[in-house]
């Protein structure tokens, strides 16, 4: 697994896929040695490298940054890669970009613009860190929580869904990239079923309620 971005949700991604036996290579905007500390709580089997390395290293790449950095990501070590967008327009951060703003693209559309090569997978930003850490389960558990996923490519679907399920969720899933929407920020599936980010356990949400909140989102 490949990391491009190490904030709360990344390294919490990170933190689960270490515990279900995967090995992580970690990357960030300002250098691998400034993951040292994340790496050495992580353990053996976590490294840090350049954004690129991470991008090349992994049978899967996470990207995890603001949406204005999707200019910098490197687009040659992701071509042909199952990556996993965890991102979150806000315009207050990521400034004005019209097509997200008059809702013409998704944002994952839009990062397959700077990436055109990948196959992309909206996966992971409807969740708090906390809920994320908190509410993963074994397979079969019967309060394991789902999340949805969108994408184009069937390979880079199921590749994610065998990911998700390796460190503790079932998967919904939620359609193409143009349907992404449904997940985004301030949608029926976004934070609220997992309780709100004041109770920082969560509370488990099955497969029915995914597909409930995703049917009720409006654009």
């Amino acid at each position: 697994m490949g990391f491009i971005g190490s904030g709360y949700i990344g390294s919490t991604i990170a933190r689960l896929a270490i515990e279900a036996g995967h090995q992580v290579v970690l990357s960030n905007s300002r250098g691998p040695e400034t993951l040292a500390d994340t790496v050495a709580e992580l353990g053996p089997r976590a490294s840090a490298a350049t954004s690129g390395e991470a991008a090349a290293a992994g049978d899967i790449v996470v990207v995890t940054v603001p949406v204005k950095a999707f200019p910098d990501l490197p687009a040659v070590p992701l071509a042909g890669k199952t990556v996993i967008d965890t991102c979150n327009y806000g315009p207050e951060r990521d400034g004005h970009i019209p097509e997200l703003d008059g809702k013409s693209l998704t944002s994952s559309e839009h990062l397959l613009r700077y990436i055109p090569d990948a196959m992309v997978v909206k996966a992971f930003n409807n969740i708090f860190f906390k809920h994320l850490l908190s509410l993963a389960r074994p397979a079969g558990a019967a309060d394991r929580s789902y999340l949805p996923i969108a994408g184009d490519s069937a390979q880079a679907k199921a590749a994610v869904t065998e990911f998700v399920d390796s460190i503790g969720y079932g998967v919904v899933d939620a359609g193409p990239l143009a349907d992404s929407w449904r997940q985004e920020t301030g949608t029926p599936v976004w934070g609220t079923p997992y309780g709100p980010f004041s109770n920082e356990k969560g509370r488990p949400v099955d497969e029915d309620g995914i597909r409930a909140a995703l049917a009720t989102a409006s654009r």
